[in-house]
């Protein structure tokens, strides 16, 4: 039996329809198809010169015409694979170029979280822990091309009105800073995260001793803020960082005695005031 190689099979085949480049009679454009929730590794660059592992998942989008029936899913995962074993921010808008040329469109968007840590150490004893922040890329090229980072950081937040009516204590609550901004230059997701968490009442910490513990009580105490006050001071920090140029900031305020948790949002472009 003479056994044949997958390069005679194939030739021996029919040609196989391009179902996805057929024509589409119904004349509706899509603003987005594409491929959710790709796991992928990235790699980050640090301050201090090393380099920082972490797996994102990744959404890649392209805009489709009205006279074209689908798009080719399996180019988006052609082209991230392009990158071998991690992206770099450096590499996004690269990437959608070539999503737009590959897949013959007009605009490319990218979309990527992950986790990112970050080593703090204890207010007095110094002890270290790792932070976890959670962070995205959004990257668009429709004509121009567009990048913006985000950044979550978990915060204490305590009350300036618990405070002021009550004989003794306050009510504090966990609180999550969310920032997304578009900059000129290079812009590190620590320097984000430090703008973040000294807007709040006091950062948190992964690690903290009884001597650490007093003192970041202390310092909320000391340091009582509204979700306004956290969200207008951090605006006030946006707006000082040349680097800047579009903010969206918000504060979710984990209310402890209170069925509801407390919000402010403030977005701006430096060039509208």
């Amino acid at each position: 039996m003479t056994l044949l190689t997958a390069e005679q099979m194939t030739k021996r085949q029919p040609a196989m329809a391009d179902v996805q480049s057929a024509a589409d009679q119904r004349n509706v454009a899509i603003d987005k198809v594409g491929v959710k929730s790709v796991r992928y590794p990235i790699t980050l660059r640090q301050p201090n010169g090393e380099e920082q592992n972490t797996v994102a998942l990744i959404n890649l989008y392209v805009s489709l015409p009205k006279h074209k029936k689908g798009t080719h899913m399996s180019r988006f995962l052609e082209i991230l694979n392009q990158y071998h074993r991690s992206i770099t921010p450096a590499q996004i808008i690269p990437i959608l170029h070539d999503m737009k040329k590959r897949l013959l469109a007009d605009d490319a968007h990218i979309e990527m979280q992950f986790p990112y840590f970050i080593e703090k150490s204890a207010p007095v004893t110094g002890a270290r822990g790792l932070m976890d922040y959670v962070c995205t890329f959004e990257g668009t090229s429709n004509g121009t091309d567009d990048f913006i980072l985000g950044v979550k950081a978990p915060a204490t937040s305590l009350c300036p009105c618990s405070k002021e009516i009550s004989r003794y204590g306050a009510h504090n609550q966990r609180c999550e800073i969310s920032a997304r901004v578009r900059f000129d230059g290079e812009l590190w997701i620590e320097e984000l995260v430090g703008m973040m968490e000294a807007a709040a009442s006091a950062p948190v910490y992964a690690v903290l001793k009884r001597p650490d513990e007093k003192f970041v009580t202390e310092q909320a105490f000391d340091n009582p803020k509204f979700v306004e006050d956290i969200i207008r001071d951090l605006a006030l920090r946006m707006e000082s960082e040349s680097r800047i140029t579009w903010y969206e900031i918000q504060s979710e305020n984990f209310e402890s005695i209170h069925n509801h948790n407390a919000y402010a949002l403030i977005s701006r472009t430096k060039s509208d005031h």
